[in-house]
């Protein structure tokens, strides 16, 4: 086993986590040279379109969805997935099942999104495939998300 593999194994990350990791450190680097007033969604259409089906369609209706809701979201990509920000912080992502080797992708969001709501409430849900109704819902939670 390589010094690499026999470390991720004692911390804990898989290779996928580590995959990512290494991902947002380059994101952060090419952001921090082309400035923070970038338009970074090329880049998260462009990661959009490497996807898989059924990520990518989801991802792609996310992106409208997200895009519609909350304008002033800006794109943005996260540990190598679609994410939205305000003012900089990370509201919302989308993370593909394919990435992570999950059996359903994940609409996510951050304690910068305002859905508190009493003492519990979600911040991830797992997404299968996308009904109107689902993509109505996703669109209340991105407007209260940000409001």
């Amino acid at each position: 086993m390589s010094a690499a593999k026999k470390s991720a194994k004692i911390v804990g990350f898989s290779d996928e986590e580590l995959a990512a990791m290494k991902e947002h450190g380059q994101e952060l680097k090419k952001a921090a040279r082309r400035g923070a007033k970038a338009d970074l969604e090329p880049d998260v259409l462009a990661k959009i379109a490497e996807m898989s089906e059924p990520d990518r369609v989801m991802a792609e209706r996310i992106h409208t969805i997200i895009r519609s809701s909350a304008p002033d979201l800006a794109p943005k990509l996260w540990y190598g997935m679609p994410a939205y920000a305000k003012d900089g912080k990370v509201v919302c992502f989308f993370q593909s099942a394919e990435k992570f080797k999950a059996r359903y992708a994940t609409l996510g969001f951050s304690d910068q999104a305002m859905l508190d709501d009493g003492a519990m409430w979600p911040t991830s849900f797992a997404l299968t495939a996308l009904t109107p109704a689902d993509e109505k819902r996703i669109g209340a939670l991105v407007r209260q998300a940000v409001s």
